[in-house]
């Protein structure tokens, strides 16, 4: 028993959300979305905070001892990575908007600003290897991203909201050849695709 423990626990498995967190998109429109929009993707300040740190709650930081560990206490992500997530999103937008004939401008009176509000790895980063020597590449785990979503005026009238959430588990497929933000990459992905439908039936309804 303490070979299997021990066996587990080296291979930093992250905590299996339930079935609850996995809701995927929820989003309302008040106003139709008519024009170009001004997209902005940013981080939380949580997600920020965690690129060099640990979670500021201490129950956030996971457990070596139980089979729910965590990858270097969920955080210590690095800065590199916090860039990588905001290119990777950004790309999979760019993509959705331009397939559904959404106009982006940085001028645009009317902004879309999506917030990354949490993110799970499927793999330890660069940095959480740096700083924790106990990790291995080799330690593999269900990953995931938690977004939001705000259509605003330029005076900051709300046109609409967004919520999304999505974490694999280990019934999903296969992990051990995930790398590093396998998933949360599939749950930006699915995001973008989702939410690029919503706006664009936004925007169509008033026409």
């Amino acid at each position: 028993m303490r070979n299997i423990l021990t066996l587990l626990s080296a291979a930093a498995l992250l905590a299996v959300p339930t079935a609850a967190q996995a809701r995927g998109l929820n989003s309302n429109f008040s106003q139709a979305v008519t024009g170009p929009i001004k997209l902005e993707i940013v981080v939380s300040e949580d997600l920020a905070h965690r690129a060099n740190n640990l979670p500021k709650k201490i129950s956030q930081r996971g457990s070596r001892t139980r089979l729910n560990a965590t990858f270097s206490g969920n955080g210590k992500y690095g800065e590199r990575e916090i860039d990588f997530l905001i290119n990777d999103l950004e790309e999979e937008l760019l993509r959705d908007f331009d397939k559904r004939g959404i106009v982006l401008s940085d001028t645009a009176p009317t902004i879309l600003r999506v917030t990354i509000e949490k993110v799970k790895n499927n793999r330890p980063t660069f940095n959480q290897l740096k700083e924790d020597t106990n990790l291995s590449f080799t330690s593999f785990g269900t990953g995931g991203a938690e977004l939001t979503a705000n259509v605003t005026t330029a005076a900051g009238e709300v046109l609409g909201e967004a919520e999304y959430n999505y974490y694999s588990s280990f019934n999903d497929r296969p992990i051990q050849g995930r790398s590093v933000w396998s998933d949360t990459s599939r749950a930006f992905a699915s995001f973008s695709k989702q939410y690029s439908k919503k706006l664009a039936r936004a925007g169509a309804a008033a026409s």
